[in-house]
C-alpha cells in the first residue's frame, strides 16, 4: 500500500512573501527559499507561528501540524 505525501498547493509568490495550502497525514517540517538574511513573520492557519530569519542561503524552516482530512493555511511575510 503507497503511503500519502505532503502535498502543497496554490502557492502565491510575492516580492513580500508567498503564501500556499499544504495538506498530509502527519505533522512536516517545511523549508522554502526566500531572500537571504531577512526576517520573515510565518502564520499557520490564522495562528502566529513567528518570526525566523532566513540563513545566509535564504532557507527557512518550520514545523507544521498536518491532519489527513484538513489543508492548512501558510503565510509567509518578510518583515
Amino acid at each position: 500500500r503507497r503511503q500519502r505525501q505532503m502535498c502543497i498547493r496554490d502557492r502565491h509568490t510575492e516580492e513580500t512573501g508567498m503564501s500556499f495550502t499544504v495538506e498530509g497525514p502527519k505533522d512536516a517540517q517545511i523549508t522554502v527559499e526566500l531572500e537571504e538574511d531577512a526576517e520573515y513573520k510565518v502564520t499557520i492557519d490564522g495562528e502566529e507561528a513567528g518570526q525566523m530569519k532566513t540563513n545566509l542561503g535564504g532557507k527557512l524552516s518550520f514545523s507544521a501540524d498536518l491532519s489527513p482530512d484538513k489543508a492548512v493555511c501558510v503565510e509567509i511575510e518578510k518583515l
